[in-house]
């Protein structure tokens, strides 16, 4: 055994310097045995899969790619010094924890760095201010650590952003470890070629790690694949990753910036590319067919962080198919609203821009007084970030933000003397305020967990606090910018685009937004309110109007439908190529721009033209196996008793096709039969809503009649094989190993079905390949308002084959009936909601399909 653990870290030592294949031939190379080296093979595949399969975060990852990253190993710089650093952050361990995962897993998803060559397209997830620079931070440790070489940050594409992005990674990746990086890139300007040859820091002598922090901008990006082309030899051997921030912006769909980025990756036959968004929309929309940056590799969704402040949490959000709108949160009451009659009086029409001077008054007035209130009620508590920022959003020009400038400043100067004066009318105004604002969101709340801070107690520092304020106009021509490194901040900024992208406001307590918008993305980047509150989560505040309010709304409707997308194809076997994410549209709004969208097509809600089916089972629940055969009998016995379904015997292919069955005996069959929990594609309260849906409102009668197909072996015989489901419906029991580091709990098969078996109902004689488009196609044709289920009785034992040693016998204590259900694509709507992704119907259909477990015995 110890034997075994000694060569074992041996071999994790040469991965540093060798693919593993590589590292398996050199051990080999000492007189390992075959044997020793089998079993060293099967248990890094076994913890580089478990890597990669972590529930959290969720991801979408192309089936062919290899496995090889195993976390921290022995050696390791850059990720340890940078957790130190977050630790002495006061990090808590349960977020320090949270970064290393889902780090770890998105470093798993990249190529090998000593690979020949590789071309990786990913994209990570996040949401809006929740730590996705830490993310990346740490992906580039981590990569640094595993060989990566050369590393290129494309952040955003105005000065404020890129310049907080240098700093942050000089402060947590740099500095900690100072020999082991070269910045090609400071605090001052932006990247400007270095003098001489660059073959010098990329070359094999050069023992660093090469960080270039860079906006999207045309005139820069051309300097960087200028210096760059002029050592493409030694390019060829230095393993890159390109990490860009806001992926949706400026990379899709720009005329210049989009090829320069494609140019600039496609110097390195050995480079990653991974964008990280919180608005992926246009991401998702790209065409994959194009040689362009859809992440057709994987996409990763990062879990929410505690303690987040996201759409979701603020605004609530609709319900989705199969839930109980009892359970969907309603938002936190922070909300406030900005009266239509009053937006004239903020944001001036284009033809009035040039006279414009705004009121404070209205909703305005009352934002800035909280801000001041909720400042002060900060310092008595004296917890969290020292900064307290106000957000005033209204318009895009800067003439309109400069003309706030005098109005605020005079409303600050007449409030800090009524404060002075002690005036009576002011304080009872102010009182009123704070007390309404306390009563309304209990700081003492579960939610929350804070000492709320009465009247009083703040008003010994509000004076204090309107001094300190200070009005600040950031947009792209301010010369004076919102600044935190020069000590505590109270600051009410004014601003536009600069404040909408990564830029983040530390300390932002109180937002009043009524800049106009027309698309998701551009609304939720211009929500800068989303991210943590630590210290006062029940004080922030919102103002905007009513309509707005409906929007963010409708977008954290958006966002959850579509993380749900990833998260259920994460273990259904999808991939970014054969898969689309969904995104529902708005009367009033656009999904992303109207050039982003351009090769997007519309898409069925839901389940429709998809193929579903189950793949976890609880082997060892007796009851929930028993039931769930008693749900398949009674299926197969009420559609022939009581439907009078026509039945087809194929006997001699192990097959039976009952057709004509009523969706009601369906519908009872998903509501009796016990789908596991993790395959979260098969939801019976999901499948139920979606059918239902499509009965009412589908044309020609839209799956108010089902096919059900029994799926097995031809009989042979032996009574020990044979399966009868109903009297003269019998077939011999399929063989379904399941993966071999998959537990009794959740015993995974991967695949049930095959193609074939998907159209098993219709008549496949004239394709000349069965592939999905084909299936589609022939269901369209044939049986276009018809969808098939299929169950498939699987036996109990189910031994692994002899030449999968990635498979363990199933070992259930019953027989196990898998069901398959197979949608047509609707002839017409088959919802209210319209929905649009991207095209996948050019993509090359070269995936494998896994059909390693239908075994010679499945085939007929």
């Amino acid at each position: 055994m110890q034997e075994f653990e000694d060569q074992y870290e041996a071999f994790k030592r040469l991965i540093k310097t060798h693919t593993p294949e590589q590292a398996l031939a050199t051990i080999k190379l000492f007189g390992m045995s075959d044997e020793l080296a089998k079993r060293i093979a099967e248990r890094h595949q076994r913890e580089t899969i478990a890597i990669r399969e972590k529930r959290e975060p969720g991801s979408v990852v192309r089936n062919n790619r290899e496995t090889w990253y195993l976390g921290l190993q022995e050696g390791d710089r850059c990720w340890p010094a940078l957790r130190n650093l977050l630790a002495r952050q006061r990090w808590k361990d349960d977020s320090l924890g949270d970064l290393d995962s889902a780090s770890t897993k998105v470093v798993s998803m990249l190529d090998h760095p000593l690979e020949s060559s590789f071309s990786t397209r990913g994209l990570v997830v996040g949401y809006v201010q929740s730590g996705k620079t830490s993310n990346f931070t740490a992906l580039i440790a981590k990569a640094a650590d595993a060989g990566y070489k050369f590393f290129i940050v494309l952040a955003g594409i105005h000065n404020g952003l890129r310049l907080q992005t240098q700093m942050r990674l000089e402060r947590q990746l740099v500095e900690p470890v100072i020999d082991q990086w070269h910045p090609l890139t400071g605090r001052l300007g932006d990247f400007e070629p270095p003098a001489g040859n660059p073959a010098a820091f990329f070359g094999d002598r050069s023992q660093q790690h090469v960080l270039c922090v860079i906006k999207k901008n045309v005139p820069r990006l051309r300097k960087l694949k200028a210096w760059l082309e002029k050592a493409p030899d030694y390019l060829s051997n230095c393993p890159t990753l390109i990490i860009d921030d806001e992926a949706d912006q400026a990379s899709v769909a720009s005329r210049s910036t989009n090829p320069l980025i494609r140019e600039i990756i496609d110097l390195f036959p050995r480079g990653g590319y991974v964008g990280y968004t919180a608005t992926p929309f246009a991401n998702l929309l790209i065409d994959p067919a194009a040689k362009n940056l859809y992440p057709e590799d994987f996409v990763v969704n990062l879990p929410k962080p505690k303690g987040h402040f996201g759409t979701e949490v603020l605004f609530g959000r609709e319900a989705l198919d199969g839930e109980d709108p009892q359970d969907v949160p309603d938002g936190y009451d922070m909300i406030r609203t900005v009266p239509e009659e009053e937006v004239p009086l903020v944001r001036p029409a284009r033809d009035e821009i040039e006279d414009f001077v705004p009121e404070i008054s209205g909703a305005l007035r009352t934002a800035v007084l909280y801000f001041w209130l909720v400042t002060a009620a900060r310092r008595v508590r004296g917890t969290g970030v020292p900064h307290s920022t106000m957000l005033i959003h209204t318009s895009v020009s800067t003439q309109v933000h400069e003309s706030f400038e005098w109005p605020l400043e005079r409303f600050r100067t007449d409030t800090a003397a009524n404060l002075e004066a002690a005036d009576k009318e002011s304080l009872d105004e102010l009182r009123q305020l704070w007390e309404t604002e306390l009563a309304r969101v209990p700081g003492n709340e579960p939610d929350f967990g804070e000492i709320p801070v009465p009247f009083d107690a703040l008003l010994p520092r509000l004076a204090g606090v309107v001094d300190d304020c200070r009005i600040v106009l950031d947009n792209s021509k301010s010369v004076k910018r919102l600044d935190y490194e020069t000590g505590p901040v109270v600051a009410i900024a004014v601003g536009g685009n600069t404040l909408s992208r990564g830029l983040t406001l530390e300390g932002l307590a109180v937002s009043y937004f009524v800049r106009n918008a027309s698309t998701y993305d551009s609304l939720l980047q211009m929500g800068r309110w989303f991210g943590f509150r630590d210290g006062y989560a029940d004080l922030p505040r919102i103002w905007m109007t009513d309509a707005m309010r409906d929007w963010f709304r409708h977008i954290a409707t958006v966002e959850s439908e579509m993380r749900h997308d990833v998260d259920v194809y994460m273990i259904e076997d999808k991939t970014p190529t054969t898969f689309a994410v969904r995104m529902r549209t708005h009367p009033s709004l656009r999904i992303t721009a109207a050039g982003k969208m351009r090769d997007a097509v519309k898409a069925s809600a839901a389940y429709g033209g998809q193929r579903v089916q189950t793949r976890y089972f609880r082997t060892q629940d007796a009851e929930w196996l028993k039931t769930n055969r008693r749900a398949a009998h009674d299926l197969v016995d009420r559609s022939l008793r009581l439907a009078g379904a026509r039945h087809e015997d194929r006997g001699p292919q192990g097959r039976h096709v009952l057709r004509g069955v009523p969706y009601d005996i369906v519908l009872d069959f998903l509501d009796e039969y016990r789908f596991h929990d993790k395959s979260l594609e098969c939801d019976a309260g999901l499948l139920r809503s979606y059918v239902e849906r499509r009965v009412r409102s589908g044309g020609g009668g839209a799956l108010k009649r089902w096919n059900v197909a029994i799926i097995g072996n031809p009989l042979g015989g032996d009574p020990d094989k044979r399966y009868e489901f109903a009297p003269g419906i019998a077939v011999d029991r399929v063989i379904r190993a399941k993966l071999g580091e998959s537990g009794s709990d959740a015993a995974d098969i991967k695949t049930l079905m095959s193609r074939r078996d998907a159209g098993v109902d219709l008549d496949l004689s004239a394709l000349t390949e069965i592939n999905e488009a084909a299936l589609k196609n022939a269901r369209r044709e044939q049986a276009p308002d018809t969808a098939l289920l299929t169950l498939y009785p699987i036996d109990a034992h189910s031994p692994s084959p002899t030449n999968r040693e990635s498979r363990a016998p199933l070992d259930a204590v019953d027989h196990v009936i898998g069901v398959g259900l197979v949608f047509p694509m609707p002839r017409g709507e088959d919802s209210e909601v319209e929905y649009y992704s991207a095209d996948l119907s050019r993509v090359q259909d070269d995936e494998e399909e896994d059909l390693s477990l239908l075994f010679e015995e499945d085939d007929s």
